[in-house]
């Protein structure tokens, strides 16, 4: 009869592994174990003493340290809206500008990396020189670490490396090159240089406007044409209304004349100064006394004649006309009447004369005026000819000077921005600058604790590699799974 542990073994055809059976591996290759850790653990304390790692680290800060300019055509720049802040774009624009190709190839050109390359790489071949460049700067931009701190406006650059002093030099090399990469980014070579050469042609240019100018006002005559030729423009129109005025008075002295004429040809040209009234006593003396001798000669012919008698009738007649002339002398008395020139006349024929010299004159005027109004005309016609020339070299003059000015600033500003840089007063600044390490990067506790990891887990796996590599049943799962039959009994190694 079997006994049952056998039977139930023999039954099994699955098994799982467990903590018992790993450590029993364990037990079983405790030599090899043992030897690999030790040996592991020998490694990288030989490794960590023979070639200790020393970081050399420097740290920039970005900042807002300086403004350049705008370079714009216009007389000032426009205002620039500078934040304090710093951008993580700028940041990351900063750190990208330390990792590229071109700042690293200048690096290891300075450095002379690529001559290690071409040392230990002689076996396979001696590489030309480009190609050892090319793998001097993959492994300094392996190598180097780059990146920005947090919450902070400083970038930290680190390399490590079994030399202190050539890692500090490479720091130091790649921060001499940076800020040279960071003025030639950010503002090109040879501002000033363009600056100066453009003032000086400019400035020949506003001589020469200057001069051309200046010809023409001497060869033309006039010092501003546009403000002659206002001048001008401004007396030719008070001329054109004085002989509008002219006109006007030439017509209402013809119309005047011809009044005057008029009132000449109707007023007498003398007048009535004096007229005297008066009886002539001497007449009608004698006609009373001649009267009274015939009234007495008839009252001597009546004593003796009839009335009817001839001479008595013919002496009557002459008494009734003695009469009647003395009644007429008595009512048509004596007039005596004075007159002079007509006052009116002489001054009509004053006004006359006057008015026609006026009208002479008057017309002299409108002729003179009419002449000066012609050449006023023209001249304001030529000096606007002469204002159009000369304005376009106002303007040629205007535009130099004021290129010539705004260059001449642009200078200044190029000749103080250059002076910034060479003082390197940069929106960057190196925080940290890079310093030979003394101590290593990581302690003799590191590397020991390293070598407990490595040791541990490549003794281990050193073990159950070599008990897998052992060709001997060490238990009677194996032979079963060798035999692909029930065993039926099992003897133990050293009688156990």
């Amino acid at each position: 009869m079997q006994p049952e542990p056998l039977a139930r073994i023999g039954d099994e055809q699955h098994f799982s592994i467990t903590l018992r059976d790993v450590v029993a591996v364990l037990f079983r290759q405790l030599r090899p174990l043992l030897v690999s850790f030790v040996l592991i653990l020998l490694a990288v304390a030989i490794w960590g003493a023979l070639r200790p790692a020393y970081k050399a680290e420097m740290k920039l800060l970005v900042r807002r340290g300086r403004v350049d300019p705008i370079v714009t055509s216009q007389q000032s720049a426009p205002a620039q809206v500078v934040q304090e802040e710093i951008a993580e774009s700028e940041l990351n624009s900063e750190v990208e500008l330390l990792n590229s190709q071109d700042l690293l190839r200048q690096v290891v050109l300075a450095t002379g990396l690529q001559a290690k390359q071409g040392s230990w790489r002689s076996i396979l071949g001696k590489p030309s020189e480009e190609v050892a460049i090319a793998m001097a700067v993959r492994q300094l931009g392996r190598e180097i670490h780059i990146e920005p701190l947090k919450k902070t406006d400083m970038i930290s650059v680190s390399l490590e490396s079994s030399d202190p002093k050539w890692a500090a030099r490479v720091l130091n090399s790649l921060a001499t090159l940076y800020l040279e990469k960071h003025l030639q980014v950010h503002r090109p070579n040879g501002e000033f240089t363009f600056f100066d050469q453009e003032t000086e042609q400019l400035r020949h240019g506003l001589g020469s406007a200057e001069t051309r100018l200046t010809d023409f006002t001497r060869d033309k005559g006039v010092v501003s044409a546009q403000l002659e030729r206002d001048l001008t423009l401004q007396k030719a129109s008070e001329l054109g209304a004085t002989l509008n005025q002219t006109q006007a008075s030439i017509a209402e002295t013809k119309r005047r004349i011809q009044t005057l004429e008029q009132q000449a040809a109707l007023i007498p040209p003398r007048a009535m100064t004096q007229l005297r009234t008066a009886d002539n006593p001497g007449l009608l003396q004698q006609m009373k006394s001649t009267l009274l001798q015939l009234e007495l000669k008839r009252t001597e012919l009546l004593s003796k004649f009839e009335p009817t008698y001839r001479p008595v009738q013919d002496l009557e007649k002459q008494i009734d006309d003695t009469r009647a002339a003395i009644a007429g002398e008595k009512n048509a008395p004596t007039r005596d009447e004075t007159t002079d020139q007509n006052p009116t006349y002489e001054w009509v024929k004053s006004e006359l004369a006057k008015a026609r010299t006026d009208l002479s004159g008057l017309e002299a005027r409108a002729l003179a005026n009419q002449t000066a109004l012609a050449n006023y005309q023209e001249g304001a016609r030529e000096l606007q000819q002469a204002s159009v020339v000369q304005q376009d070299l106002l303007r040629t003059a205007k535009t130099q000077e004021e290129n010539y000015l705004l260059y001449l600033r642009k200078e200044e500003e190029a000749r103080i921005n250059d002076a910034l840089d060479s003082r390197r007063i940069l929106n960057v600044a190196i925080a940290d600058p890079p310093s030979v390490p003394a101590l290593p990067s990581q302690s003799i506790w590191h590397y020991g604790l390293l070598g407990v990891l490595f040791a541990g887990i490549g003794s281990v796996g050193v073990a159950f590699v070599s008990d897998f590599l052992d060709p001997s049943f060490r238990n009677p799962h194996e032979v079963v799974a060798f035999l692909e039959s029930p065993v039926l009994a099992s003897i133990l190694k050293n009688g156990q």
